[in-house]
């Protein structure tokens, strides 16, 4: 069987999220991104 990874990142939309969402993507991992966008 072949299993994919998804993760949950949250805060996402910041810098340090945003580039580790980017890292991930190219893997080849699923993810998904929340954020509230209420700082920054």
């Amino acid at each position: 069987m072949n299993y994919s990874q998804q993760i949950l990142i949250t805060g996402g939309a910041g810098f340090i999220g945003s580039h580790f969402c980017d890292n991930l993507l190219k893997k080849g991992f699923s993810i998904i991104c929340l954020d509230n966008l209420l700082t920054g």
